[in-house]
């Protein structure tokens, strides 16, 4: 029987101590950064955000939000907290945002949330010494995907200034028939209406599609066809393999100042 690709606790051999490391990096950054935590940005009990935050005054600062992966099931805010070190390493505010989890809801409502999320960083994150015309994202996995609704074209312009997606979902069919099938049962109505690579972006947001050097190849593959579908759209689009990085890796080193992972989400901060 072939090994699931999508299944990547079957392709990293240190995928529990990776998940151990980064849970442990983010309780560090709660405890060491300043930050208001679980603010939030609906009505859900699910619908909260971070915001942590770079030392000395807050004027003006650049805005970056970032969004877990987990295959859109698991996975929280709080687990990823340690991305913050690198983003205000840069001297930026970072917003890590949470989303309530399938199957208990749908694919409709978390891309709504997402949304609503990036609604309230424009309209409120002045208040907290950000500047929103200055505002980038970032994501992993089914949080890359999540992120591409952030640029989407029907919101252009989006605000967005930069996104870097890593490791990225972005055409759901192939996983209808993956290990996820018994756990959230993607539908069909979900394919058709959220697969980015059958949506339009916004042309004004410069995309970096990442994805690590060791990732199964439908992730290869899927990077390599949304990378050429942005450049068709005339979108400012990159695209990049981590050395010897994997899905889990990948995504650890974005929070590790110094990594190369950590280094281009830094020079994308820069460049706002």
């Amino acid at each position: 029987m072939a090994i699931d690709p999508f299944r990547i606790r079957d392709h990293v051999a240190d995928f529990d101590d990776i998940v151990a490391d980064i849970r442990t990096r983010s309780e560090t950054a709660r405890a060491g950064l300043p930050m208001e935590a679980d603010i939030a940005y609906g009505s859900d009990p699910t619908e909260t955000l971070d915001l942590f935050f770079p030392a000395g005054p807050r004027a003006d600062l650049p805005v970056h939000i970032f969004i877990h992966g987990g295959y859109w099931r698991m996975f929280s805010k709080r687990d990823y907290s340690y991305i913050a070190q690198t983003v205000t390493r840069a001297g930026a505010i970072a917003v890590i945002v949470d989303y309530a989890l399938m199957p208990a809801v749908r694919m409709a409502t978390i891309v709504d949330q997402v949304r609503r999320a990036k609604r309230w960083v424009i309209d409120t994150i002045a208040e907290h010494g950000g500047d929103p015309r200055r505002l980038t994202v970032s994501g992993h996995s089914a949080g890359a995907h999540l992120a591409t609704f952030l640029f989407h074209a029907s919101d252009a312009p989006s605000g967005m200034r930069a996104a870097l997606l890593l490791g990225g979902l972005y055409e759901l069919a192939p996983l209808q028939n993956s290990f996820l099938r018994p756990e959230i049962g993607i539908t069909d109505a979900e394919v058709a209406a959220f697969s980015p690579a059958t949506h339009r972006h916004d042309r004004s947001t410069a995309v970096s599609v990442l994805v690590g050097a060791e990732e199964t190849e439908p992730f290869h593959r899927q990077a390599d066809a949304f990378a050429s579908l942005l450049r068709s759209q005339r979108c400012p689009v990159s695209r990049y393999d981590l050395p010897r990085q994997n899905h889990m890796s990948s995504i650890r080193d974005l929070g590790v100042p110094g990594t190369e992972a950590a280094v281009r989400l830094t020079a994308l901060l820069a460049g706002v």
